[in-house]
């Protein structure tokens, strides 16, 4: 043991227990994260998004093909017809859900190579099919506020179709992407207080109330009797809209600036882009023009 004497007094070191082995730590981490099962739930967390999307699709399709069955007599030609378009709707469903599929073999797959480009045109099919029905729907409800329910859910549809257009031209336009998600999120919202509103006591408006079926006692919608109730209806169901637009843009706003604050945004500073070699400058290719900068200090 190595003994330091300083004037009068001598100090020597305590003894130390073995040390830590860094680099075998390290070794050891590196091949617990690069392991089958690490890699494995790495895999699924990214695609968790796309396995909740195909879970709810598939149970919307089965309700929909269910309730199809069911009379309604609010619909225009009464059963036939509201036979008819639910199974239009519960096909959309069924549309998307290939769709949704379709992309999980591509991502997770080489079987199934999916472009972008692609993706998101048949996106926009799909989200144009949806508007259709929606307004097919609206135009065969004898009840008005179910009719500006279908509406409203039609123009989202048509808003996402758009969008989807926008992203087959562009896959990388950062601003269609985020509105798509915008306009996905408000569709969401807008089914559940169409439901709410049609289906539900506490939420459907005063002066209108909900129609059971006299033949069958399940299927059921919501009337209003009088024209000022009906007005009053549709102005409460504008509003909600609005409500749920700025909630959705709030939504937007704070997940961005999470996001900004935890990953980071890539600033741009005021430089602008070098001009291209002319004149002058095809002369004397080793003289390159900068632009002088502004509001520096030395």
């Amino acid at each position: 043991m190595r003994v330091l004497s300083i004037g009068s007094s001598t100090f020597s070191p305590p003894k130390s227990s073995s040390p830590i082995d860094f680099s075998k730590t390290l070794k050891t981490l590196l091949v617990l994260t690069s392991s089958p099962v690490m890699i494995k739930v790495q895999v699924n967390e990214r695609y968790l998004q796309i396995y909740l999307l195909i879970l709810c699709l598939l149970i919307s399709f089965i309700h929909q093909t269910t309730v199809s069955f069911d009379s309604d007599p609010l619909v225009k030609g009464r059963s036939p017809v509201h036979h008819f378009t639910s199974l239009q709707s519960a096909g959309v469903i069924f549309l998307f859900l290939i769709l949704s599929l379709t992309l999980l073999i591509s991502e997770t797959t080489s079987l199934l190579p999916f472009p972008p480009d692609l993706f998101f045109g048949t996106a926009s099919a799909l989200f144009f099919l949806q508007y259709s029905t929606s307004s097919s729907s609206a135009s065969l409800q004898m009840s008005d506020l179910e009719a500006k329910c279908d509406s409203v859910s039609a123009m989202i549809s048509a808003i996402s179709a758009v969008l989807c257009i926008i992203l087959a031209c562009h896959p990388r336009l950062f601003v269609a992407d985020v509105a798509l998600g915008a306009s996905i999120c408000l569709q969401g919202l807008w089914s559940l207080q169409t439901g709410l509103s049609l289906y539900v006591d506490a939420f459907i408006p005063d002066g209108c109330h909900k129609l059971l079926d006299v033949v069958s006692g399940v299927e059921g919608s919501t009337k209003c009797d009088l024209e000022d109730s009906k007005l009053r209806a549709t102005a409460i169901l504008d509003l909600v809209f609005v409500v749920y637009v700025l909630f959705v843009v709030l939504i937007l706003i704070v997940t961005y600036a999470v996001t900004a604050k935890v990953v980071g945004v890539r600033r741009f500073g005021s430089y602008e882009a070098i001009p291209t070699s002319s004149g002058s400058s095809v002369a004397d290719p080793n003289h390159i023009q900068m632009k002088a900068l502004t509001g520096t200090q030395a």
